[in-house]
């Protein structure tokens, strides 16, 4: 399974879904996906004047909520590696004109934001991409840009260890979702990858645990019965 955490691998997985993956991620979740990346961003009250880092950004699909608050004095850097949602990145920053948005096309372990530039990072659906050993790079990236006292929420799908839920919500997640792929793109296994990535994941607990043993004061979430999890801390002060 190592080399699906390649991140050849996932670039090339992610433009190919670029087209259809916002509709995908809001009609297989029945509307949730939104909802729950509110929720991610409001776990953490972002100030009017400050910097957000939008880790893995996708094509933006957190800026809405981030930039709720937003005025002239605030920043917003989007990060991604994936060519195509990169350039819908851009094309969704026309939605916003009167905001100062940055977006960068680099990988997340070699990226070129300073040291203690953000207040807030941020990242929607982006942690089940990474193995154990990719994660702990993600903590020094994370410890590393954020300024002493910033703030982080993160989150991701999950499975849900409801009993009652858990039979429907993976069979749902291995068979459904492809077919919808296959309508989508024409292929089953390209969406397919995302029900592999759910379940070698399972849930936030493992990211919590590796972020724990960080500079960070860091809280486990839950949402809707465990079908996504996630964690929201902040960088300890000197």
């Amino acid at each position: 399974m190592k080399e699906i955490y390649e991140p050849k691998f996932v670039e090339s997985l992610f433009d190919r879904m670029s087209s259809s993956y916002s509709n995908m991620n809001f009609i297989t979740s029945f509307g949730f996906s939104e909802r729950w990346r509110r929720q991610c961003v409001e776990e953490i009250n972002i100030e009017k004047g400050k910097t957000v880092v939008d880790l893995m950004t996708g094509m933006g699909e957190c800026w809405k909520h981030i930039l709720k608050k937003s005025d002239k004095n605030s920043k917003l850097i989007g990060l991604d590696f994936s060519t195509e949602m990169v350039n819908r990145a851009e094309k969704n920053k026309r939605n916003f004109k009167n905001s100062s948005i940055e977006i960068l096309k680099e990988n997340v372990f070699k990226n070129s934001i300073a040291n203690e530039t953000a207040d807030y990072v941020i990242s929607g659906f982006g942690l089940k991409t990474f193995d154990d050993e990719q994660l702990k790079k993600l903590v020094y990236e994370i410890d590393r840009i954020l300024k002493p006292g910033g703030k982080f929420s993160l989150i991701d799908v999950s499975v849900t260890n409801s009993k009652i839920l858990k039979p429907f919500y993976m069979f749902y997640l291995k068979n459904i979702i492809p077919i919808i792929g296959k309508l989508f793109l024409g292929n089953p296994e390209t969406y397919k990858m995302l029900g592999v990535y759910t379940e070698e994941y399972g849930n936030s607990r493992n990211v919590h645990q590796i972020f724990d043993k960080s500079e960070f004061e860091v809280e486990y979430v839950e949402y809707f019965f465990g079908c996504a999890t996630g964690i929201k801390g902040s960088k300890k002060k000197y």
